[in-house]
């Protein structure tokens, strides 16, 4: 169930909506704002993307700590992510420990709310999910993906949309984890190409490797390309 009062609202005479609404749009409008505001002072970031139940044993882990310190060194740009654990906590640990900007935007959830990691130099919070994906997407180089769940998926898609729509253009999407990623493209192929819902070329979108040459050199031709 959406926790926004729905039922409540439904009791609500159109004033008393009209002032609900309007609090809501100002909040959000604030959330962008302040978002807009935050990466202003950090362009041509890369931004992360990924699953927050991962430990710092996993090797999605530890390929995503190798590969944000090495775009911070060789590329200089700061790294993004959600601010959680798992590879928000990679990327953050090594863009900081390589010494380069490492930001977080972080999410307010019920239930003590997500577990900021411990490598953020400079972080915000949201309250809209939406917004904060907005946020993510915003002055980024580069989409990162490595595997997730909900959450990363929902992100992939939006961001995959987008570009396809050319909402987006000229920031590649780089997902690492062949393993994982190569199922879920031949099952686009199979349900959604074949079906024809989509064209031959979107599935071009995602440009899946795992060799952390070959995404640095990706992040190093969009930035020349700005």
């Amino acid at each position: 169930m959406i926790k926004d009062n729905t039922e409540k609202n439904l009791c609500l005479g159109r004033e008393e909506m009209q002032e609900i609404a309007s609090k809501r749009v100002s909040g959000i409008a604030e959330e962008f704002r302040a978002g807009f505001e935050f990466l202003a002072h950090y362009p041509m970031s890369v931004t992360f993307f990924g699953s927050s139940k991962f430990d710092p044993e996993n090797p999605y882990y530890k390929s995503a700590e190798t590969l944000a310190s090495r775009i911070v060194r060789e590329v200089g740009c700061p790294i993004v992510s959600g601010g959680g654990p798992g590879i928000m906590e990679a990327a953050n640990k090594g863009a900081h420990e390589a010494g380069g900007d490492s930001l977080g935007l972080l999410i307010e959830l019920p239930e003590g709310g997500q577990r900021t990691n411990e490598y953020i130099t400079k972080s915000i919070p949201f309250h809209y999910f939406f917004v904060r994906k907005v946020c993510l997407a915003f002055s980024a180089e580069t989409f990162i993906f490595f595997p997730g769940g909900f959450g990363t998926m929902d992100e992939l898609f939006e961001l995959l949309t987008l570009i396809q729509t050319k909402k987006v253009e000229g920031v590649p999407l780089v997902c690492v984890g062949k393993d994982y990623w190569e199922i879920w493209k031949k099952e686009m192929e199979k349900e959604m190409l074949d079906r024809g819902a989509i064209d031959k070329e979107d599935l071009d979108i995602m440009h899946i490797t795992d060799n952390h040459d070959e995404v640095i050199d990706i992040i190093k031709r969009a930035k020349t390309n700005c």
